[in-house]
């Protein structure tokens, strides 16, 4: 090549046709990767700014992840105590509603009710979890946030435990004792025995009868003992004995002036013996007019069909009332002269919260709650002489909504963990607000460093357009001024025709 003598002018114009190759080169660059600095050798000030720039979006770009997910979290969290809140708040329905019935049964099913919606609350905090972080199961669920790069900025929130609603330094609210189940039973025993009063009517005296004489003593004898009345002095006319067999316990007592008879029926579980002695002058007899012997009055168990007026401890228009611990009244029926034993096991069955059985005589019950079988009759249920109540008792083990005070105690507890609630949803609710504003800050952060970056490497399209346009016009115009100047070389050779 060196051999090769070009003049100065094609020199220039082939120098000219480099430089712009080289430019055009470099534009086609820019215009291909969208940057006017690819390189540290296109401008190391701006490219090692500007990656310094990229690295530190990048970096933000990747705590920006993190705090998505911590908002998440927060916001998993937030919607867990919301419903928690709304189930407590259900609980506290269910206690105001228990506070409006005296029904010692519908309360302690209201504790069933309360018992159940604390297990939801549980099992609702237990599933407020995200991606393994639940910041409603207590300690080892803390969640930090970090805010810049070197994590001089960050946020730790600190879990609640409401999986369990008994701890103290949570809901502390304890599953309530539902009570227990009572058992009862009593018997309904019948017998009758009549003693005669040979012409005799109610307003006679007694001593009217050959062999009684004021003085002589009346014993009626059972298991538990022996009851006295003195001719002449406690009773004195047939009306008085009746009134005074009436008043023993579990015994009716009747006369009928058509037959001259007294009419004894028994409840009792026992054998009944009726007697008269000679105390006063007489002669011994059985009760009656009869000489000699006593009567006895024996009982055997009511059959499900038989009436209860055949029993001495009932009689028609008695009231038979069951009240509960509360002195709650769920029912009462009035006894007529047609009602069976089967009716009184139906009516009992009927109460809720009680259980009635009948065999053998005797009315087995099983209570959910305490009940008391009472009757306006004093006879019901007297089981010998010297029975001092005829009520039949059923106890059972009471639940912690049995009364107003357990349920008071119950709501303040309530109202305590609505607090509680209250105050862990502000605390999320401000981490919440602090991340989410933490997170924009960071978005516009790492706008604003990419910006930054590009100012220093991002082309100008409209410009590099322009140039590559000029460049090309250039080109064209280096190629013409090369072909004049060769053409003036070779003006020589006319010189050789």
């Amino acid at each position: 090549m060196p051999d090769i003598v070009l003049s100065s002018a094609v020199r220039d114009n082939l120098l000219s046709l480099k430089q712009t190759a080289s430019l055009q080169s470099i534009t086609q660059g820019r215009l291909a990767t969208g940057l006017k600095v690819n390189t540290a050798l296109d401008n190391p000030n701006s490219f090692f700014t500007a990656q310094s720039l990229n690295d530190r979006a990048s970096d933000l770009s990747n705590l920006l992840d993190n705090m998505g997910q911590g908002v998440q979290t927060l916001r998993a969290a937030d919607k867990g105590i919301t419903s928690i809140t709304k189930l407590v708040e259900s609980a506290k329905a269910i206690a105001n509603q228990a506070l409006q019935t005296s029904s010692e049964y519908e309360r302690k099913q209201y504790t069933s009710q309360y018992n159940d919606l604390l297990q939801q609350i549980e099992d609702m905090a237990g599933d407020s979890g995200y991606k393994g972080k639940n910041l409603l199961s207590g300690a080892g669920n803390e969640l930090e946030v970090i805010f810049n790069e070197d994590s001089t900025s960050n946020l730790t929130v600190n879990a609640v435990d409401f999986t369990d609603t008994s701890l103290d330094d949570g809901l502390n609210l304890d599953d309530l004792d539902p009570g227990g189940t009572g058992t009862s039973s009593f018997n309904i025993n019948g017998g009758v025995a009549t003693l005669d009063l040979t012409g005799l009517q109610a307003s006679s005296n007694l001593s009217d009868l050959g062999d009684w004489a004021n003085g002589d003593i009346v014993s009626v004898t059972d298991s538990s003992g022996t009851t006295t009345f003195t001719v002449g002095a406690t009773i004195t006319t047939v009306q008085d004995y009746i009134d005074a067999l009436g008043d023993l316990s579990g015994v009716h007592a009747s006369f009928d002036e058509t037959t001259d008879q007294i009419t004894i029926t028994s409840g009792l579980d026992n054998t009944l013996s009726i007697s008269k002695d000679a105390t006063g002058g007489g002669v011994a007899t059985d009760g009656g007019a009869t000489g000699g012997t006593s009567t006895t009055l024996s009982v055997t168990p009511l059959t499900a069909g038989a009436t209860l007026i055949s029993s001495g401890g009932f009689q028609a228009g008695d009231t038979i009332t069951i009240t509960d611990g509360n002195d709650f009244e769920p029912a009462s029926i009035e006894i007529d002269d047609e009602t069976t034993v089967s009716d009184l096991v139906s009516f009992l069955n009927n109460v809720k919260g009680l259980d009635a059985t009948f065999s053998g005589g005797s009315i087995s019950l099983i209570g959910e709650v305490s009940f008391d079988i009472t009757s306006d009759n004093s006879d019901f249920n007297r089981t010998t002489l010297a029975t001092a109540s005829g009520t039949v008792g059923l106890t059972a083990a009471a639940s912690e909504f049995k009364t107003d005070t357990d349920i008071d105690r119950t709501l303040q507890a309530i109202n305590a963990a609505l607090d509680e609630l209250r105050s862990a949803a502000r605390a999320m609710g401000t981490a919440l607000s602090t991340v989410e504003i933490r997170t924009d800050f960071t978005k516009h952060m790492i706008n604003t460093l990419e910006v930054g970056a590009g100012k220093l490497t991002i082309a100008d399209m409209n410009e590099e357009g322009a140039n590559m346009l000029a460049l090309q016009t250039r080109q064209q115009l280096s190629s013409t001024a090369l072909s004049l100047a060769n053409q003036a070389d070779q003006s020589v050779l006319s010189l050789f025709g």
